[in-house]
């Protein structure tokens, strides 16, 4: 262990500097491809190395100082998580743009009380839960290989992390940027009209994020896919919906307007059922945190390893954030005209998204420890924020909202789901950060601190960045110009969605039986997971929610990943002599961690050329007619690399 003297540099100007342009430069990337693809890059891992190589330059750098960097600059991959509901306001027409200041305020607001949730939840999430954290164990590995102040024993892992990280960036170049490999397959199977789909990635950090999150959260995931693709969608598909379509158009439209509200209705139980099974640890968090507050904060008496910032400042700057949610609600509502209801909506709308916001904040903090930041459901959380408030409200203030009807209905549920959806992709990627200070020996208030500069600096950059992209290419039904060329508009998919679901309450047309299905399978799914936990058995409830939610490819490609974790253990653990399990272990650990680095990159590096370029798939060498041959290459790729992983992480390293 490191002495004091040497957490002198852990949080340093020059860090925090460093921290700032690399959220910038990430965040622009992550909101063209979140606006584009609806998917956005976790950031910490490639902020790690990117400050690894730059502090490597100027000196004098250490492991709790890349720490840090890399902790400020995730903000970079959480923050941008707004663009799932936020576009949505443009597209019903109740912003014409994004105002600064309520784009701004939102966002900070919103990320700020991420920070404060997830300080009292670290003691009960990060500490107490006995949770991996795949990616923060991830990070910690890259930090561990690259740091050169440290001991040998923490060192010369960077090797088999370097290699894994060169060929995932280069299988991801080949699929995502050049094309001539697929990046995944599926076929679509008939059987009179009932349709089955099957199908998997070929993303190789997906595999990393499976062989790290282990084979009872597969196992919960792959039921979903069960009930999401071996049953609903079959059945719907043979009661006639999605007739008018086609083949894997059909299944897909299905699952997509159908059947992800049975995942969302799981989640909603198995998000409540988290919450409830850990506030006796959490309770246990903030009685701690206030012993430690009456000792003295963040004196000597306590490890330097778990001071975090003051509880009783946490608690006041909570008030303060509340008030400052209050006024952004008082202005948004300002022209709706709700006369003696305004002051009403504001109270209810704010208290709602302060204990909302900790509720997910909580069932989000659990599944990044689980499955981590990239595949917790954050999308989720906003569908089922944005069928609550869209219930909620109406029912509030009636449909008497002035001049602006419906669309402020709508558009007060849809900001609403945005404040939830900020502050719990906040906390859901603080704790992991604070998962890999913990595993490094870093200190957490350095890095809440680090996390603060973090979302100060992405929310006062996102809007006009929003703006950017919204006058430069408009989105898809909302274009600022009528001369402007349709077919260039960007989709925002995630927004789009929500803004369906929020609409569709309001106007009646929403499928509310596939959301009291999801409710019921998750009143039995938490119960199966209790009965397994008494037999020390992983099966979490919510993860299945999240296997009929997430895309099939998506869900399989993670699965792949922890069956190789199985049965490498299992080969491990039947040779006579088992000295080297260990050592195996960290290497598949350190290999698992390179697939997510080498993509993550790479995924990077191509969002900031697409955006550089102003167009898609500006890198693209091949036409559609290769497209046959780049699925069975492929195949055949990815094929090669799993097995090969197989064989590397089941193989005891020499005495």
């Amino acid at each position: 262990m490191k002495g004091a003297s040497q957490h002198a540099s852990e949080l340093t100007w020059r860090g925090l500097l460093l921290g700032a342009l690399i959220t910038v430069v990430f965040m622009t990337a992550n909101l063209y491809m979140g606006l584009k693809t609806g998917v956005t890059f976790s950031t910490s891992i490639p902020a790690a190395m990117l400050s690894m190589g730059v502090l490597r330059l100027v000196g004098g750098s250490n492991i709790y100082e890349n720490n840090i960097v890399q902790t400020q600059a995730s903000a970079a991959g959480t923050l941008c998580n707004v663009i799932l509901v936020l576009p949505g306001l443009v597209l019903i027409g109740h912003w014409a743009d994004f105002p600064y200041w309520q784009t701004t305020g939102l966002c900070l607001i919103g990320g700020l009380l991420g920070i404060a949730y997830s300080i009292p939840l670290r003691r009960a999430l990060v500490m107490g839960a006995g949770l991996p954290y795949p990616e923060g164990t991830a990070a910690a590995e890259v930090l561990r290989a690259g740091d050169t102040s440290g001991d040998e024993s923490q060192r010369g892992g960077l090797r088999p992390l370097i290699g894994a990280a060169a060929l995932a960036g280069l299988v991801g170049l080949s699929t995502t940027g050049f094309r001539v490999l697929a990046d995944g397959m599926h076929t679509t199977l008939a059987a009179g009209s009932a349709l089955f789909r099957l199908g998997t990635g070929f993303s190789l950090a997906l595999v990393g994020v499976g062989y790290l999150v282990g084979i009872g959260a597969c196992l919960a995931l792959l039921t979903g896919v069960a009930i999401a693709w071996g049953i609903a969608v079959p059945v719907l598909t043979a009661m006639g919906s999605a007739a008018a379509r086609a083949g894997d158009g059909a299944a897909q439209a299905v699952w997509s307007e159908k059947v992800r509200l049975v995942g969302a209705g799981i989640i909603a139980v198995g998000a409540l059922w988290t919450v409830a099974q850990l506030s006796r640890q959490i309770a246990g968090s903030l009685r701690s945190a206030l012993a430690s507050a009456r000792k003295g904060g963040t004196g000597a008496d306590i490890p330097r390893q778990e001071r975090d910032l003051p509880i009783t400042w946490v608690a006041a700057g909570t008030l303060l954030l509340a008030l400052l949610l209050a006024g952004l609600f008082w202005i948004f509502a300002a022209g709706a005209e709700l006369g003696r209801l305004h002051g009403v909506v504001v109270v209810v709308a704010t208290l709602f998204a302060v204990l909302f916001g900790f509720l997910m904040a909580a069932a989000c903090g659990y599944l990044a420890g689980l499955l981590g930041s990239s595949s917790s459901p954050i999308s989720g959380i906003g569908i089922l924020t944005t069928l609550v408030t869209a219930v909620m409200i109406p029912l509030l203030i009636g449909r008497e909202a002035g001049p602006e009807g419906d669309r402020f209905v709508i558009g007060l549920a849809l900001l609403l789901a945005a404040v939830v959806v900020t502050t719990a992709s906040i906390a859901n990627d603080n704790l992991q950060d604070l998962k890999t200070g913990q595993l490094v020996d870093a200190t957490p208030w350095r890095q809440q601190v680090a996390l603060i500069a973090g979302v100060t600096v992405g929310a006062l950059v996102i809007a006009p960045l929003l703006s950017l992209l919204y006058q430069a290419y408009g989105f898809a039904g909302a274009l600022p110009r009528p001369d402007m060329e349709a077919g260039n508009a960007l989709p925002a998919p995630q927004a789009a969605l929500m803004t369906q679901i929020a609409s569709g309450i309001i106007h009646g047309a929403l499928p509310w039986t596939m959301v009291a299905i999801g409710a019921g399978l998750g009143v039995a799914f938490v119960a199966l997971e209790a009965i397994l936990r008494r037999r020390d058995l992983s099966f979490p409830a919510l993860t299945v929610g999240i296997g009929i939610y997430l895309p099939l490819e998506v869900v399989v490609t993670i699965a792949i990943g922890g069956v190789i974790g199985w049965l490498a253990r299992r080969r491990l653990r039947a040779r006579p002599a088992r000295d080297g399990e260990t050592l195996a272990r960290r290497r598949g650990v350190l290999i698992a961690s390179g697939f997510l680095v080498g993509e993550s990159i790479v995924g990077v590096l191509l969002a900031a050329a697409d955006t550089l370029a102003g167009r898609g798939s500006s890198l693209v060498l091949v036409g559609p007619g290769f497209a046959p041959v780049a699925t069975g290459l492929g195949a055949v790729v990815f094929t090669a690399i799993a097995l090969g992983f197989l064989r590397l992480v089941s193989r005891a390293p020499p005495a």
